[in-house]
């Protein structure tokens, strides 16, 4: 399964490259596959590529729904513990 993070572009470095922010994170991201993004655009970001600018109520939704995924990991990785 391939899962792309949702990033803002905190600074662009040089042309297709930025510095991006992703869930406190950061990380630098080709922009070559998305050349008109800007800084402060949100973008999916796919093994170290911006694959598509998105909008920040999607960008927020999205990571919530990661934190919701991360908890539930650990909600199941706890009953797992308890059971051994």
């Amino acid at each position: 399964m391939c899962l792309a993070v949702p990033g803002k572009i905190i600074r662009i470095d040089n042309p297709g490259s930025a510095v991006v922010d992703m869930l406190g994170a950061r990380r630098e991201v080709s922009l070559r596959l998305v050349p008109d993004a800007q800084v402060d655009d949100y973008v999916l970001v796919h093994a170290g590529f911006g694959i598509q600018v998105i909008g920040p109520d999607e960008a927020r939704e999205t990571i919530e729904l990661i934190r919701e995924m991360d908890e539930l990991v650990e909600d199941e990785l706890a009953v797992a513990g308890d059971n051994a």
